[in-house]
């Protein structure tokens, strides 16, 4: 089987290391050329990858010819995305990297518009038979209050969040029970609790739109999807979540998020590899809160139960066959602050 060459972006990102080892000990036994791209040079994915290149912003015009340029350099087969804030450009830009050989394993553009979008992809929820938690979309101070009054604030939590973010940005927990001075003194300072009053002194009278959801108590899922020629769908239960990242999670199978996950990736459109997340109600009911489509941080752990996620992506990019994936349903994750690249000179180390 031919060699191949992929550029994997994000090379910052906290998963790159599990990205990495899914492309290096694919099914395949397929010698794969790394090549890591990301906007800040002192990265750990500098060291990990065999190759490295500092590029711009995607909002930025160099971009698209500084990553056309860094492709026809490295002779790239296929761009892996990592970063959700590529995702749109990439996918309207698929044609300038297949004139020259290169393959994104990227939905098209009209999925993306979707998926990065948490209020058109709650929308498009409810029209598919798929829960969702209760929402509005809030612009002023004065419809933030009602529509959590709605929600049973003050006596319940509820949440806010941007409809365009990624990696927990602008994501809080309204909770008027918290004890402040008690987190203050017992709390690193990236909880995600906070009260009303603070939101507002944030955010001011009018601030950009937010949606307001209603708080989900019990267990949070990610589910991996392959969209390939059949699915490969996987749930995660997230049992160890810290900073927005798995500590420790468990592969279940969960045949109830296996159809709504299969439900809501066809009718967004979205392909090779993807995810959402899942937030179970005081019933165990399982709520959608939001999608990934790209390559999940924690991919790995189905690459470890079995399915090769990532490296099928690639292949689905490259239009290879895919074979049948067994499941160890059960594997388990345990994830520890701890590891560390030493650089000394020349000389790279790792612990």
């Amino acid at each position: 089987m031919d060699a191949l060459t992929v550029l994997v972006t994000g090379a910052g990102a906290p998963g790159i290391k599990g990205t990495l080892y899914s492309l290096r000990e694919n099914f395949d036994n397929r010698c794969i050329k790394t090549i890591g791209t990301d906007i800040k040079q002192e990265v750990i994915g500098t060291y990990l990858c065999d190759a490295f290149y500092r590029i711009s912003r995607p909002s930025e015009t160099a971009y698209l010819d500084q990553l056309l340029s860094i492709c026809e350099k490295e002779d790239v087969d296929v761009i892996l995305p990592q970063n959700t804030l590529e995702l749109a450009v990439l996918a309207e830009n698929k044609h300038l990297f297949l004139n020259i050989g290169t393959s994104i394993a990227v939905s098209d553009a009209s999925a993306i518009a979707i998926a990065n979008d948490k209020y058109k992809l709650m929308m498009l929820a409810e029209q598919i038979g798929v829960p969702t938690p209760k929402y509005t979309i809030v612009d002023n101070v004065e419809s933030l209050t009602e529509s959590a009054k709605d929600l049973g604030w003050p006596d319940k939590p509820v949440v806010v969040k941007p409809p365009l973010s990624n990696g927990m940005r602008g994501v809080r927990i309204i909770d008027e029970s918290l004890d402040l001075k008690k987190m203050f003194y017992s709390e690193k300072p990236t909880s995600l609790f906070t009260k009303m009053n603070n939101l507002y002194e944030i955010l001011g009278p009018h601030f950009p739109p937010l949606l307001v959801m209603e708080y989900l108590p019990n267990a949070e899922y990610t589910v991996d999807v392959l969209k390939a020629r059949e699915y490969t769908i996987i749930p995660r239960k997230r049992d160890l979540i810290q900073s927005g990242i798995t500590f420790n999670g468990t592969v279940e199978h969960h045949e109830e998020l296996i159809t709504y996950v299969k439900r809501l990736s066809d009718a967004a459109g979205l392909d090779y590899a993807f995810g959402f997340q899942f937030k179970m109600d005081e019933h165990n009911t399982p709520k959608l809160l939001e999608s990934n489509p790209r390559v999940q941080g924690t991919m790995v752990l189905s690459t470890f139960a079995g399915a090769n996620i990532i490296y099928a992506a690639v292949k689905r990019a490259l239009d290879e066959d895919i074979p049948d994936f067994q499941i160890k349903w059960g594997t388990r994750i345990l994830r520890y602050w701890g590891g560390m690249g030493i650089q000394n000179g020349d000389s790279v180390a790792f612990l």
